[in-house]
């Protein structure tokens, strides 16, 4: 930890993203890539814990960022992201990312960093990190990780022990 970092915000980060591991890990026992994100109020309240659902709903786009966006706007309303974080148990890809600057959320933090992915995965890797696509952003986008990198990488591990049909 480091020294200036807020021993509540950690504790919370910590706990969120423990919530997308376990989404993470539902994900992977469904079918689908091994992925979770869950969404956080701008005060602090949790709106919506989801998982990737590529192979389940045969929708390319339907990464955990993107799921955990669209489920919240369309439960609670677009309103309801303004200001939000958002907790993904990998790093969010450039769709991911420009879905969640499009929705309001002025925060992700991530665990399992991309590169790490790509050597599990094949290597299909867009060459860009979450925080490259965010910079600039107006209104900006704090991008912090990895938070909680080992626990999230245990469980894509496991994906990736499993044969290609299977993940």
């Amino acid at each position: 930890m480091r020294p200036d970092a807020d021993p509540e915000r950690t504790r919370l980060d910590a706990e969120y993203m423990g919530r997308a591991i376990e989404a993470s890990r539902a994900a992977l026992e469904a079918g689908d890539m091994p992925y979770g994100a869950v969404l956080v109020s701008a005060g602090g309240e949790l709106l919506q814990v989801s998982r990737n659902r590529q192979v389940s709903s045969g929708d390319c786009s339907a990464h955990a960022e993107v799921v955990v966006v669209r489920e919240a706007s369309a439960r609670l309303g677009p309103a309801a992201l303004l200001g939000s974080t958002v907790y993904a148990s990998g790093e969010p890809c450039a769709m991911c990312s420009g879905a969640m600057f499009w929705a309001g959320v002025r925060r992700v933090v991530w665990a399992a960093p991309s590169d790490a992915m790509a050597a599990l995965f094949d290597g299909n890797l867009l060459p860009i990190r979450c925080a490259q696509t965010l910079a600039g952003a107006v209104p900006p986008v704090q991008v912090d990780g990895p938070v909680e990198a080992e626990a999230a990488l245990r469980v894509l591990r496991e994906a990736a022990g499993r044969p290609a049909q299977a993940r």
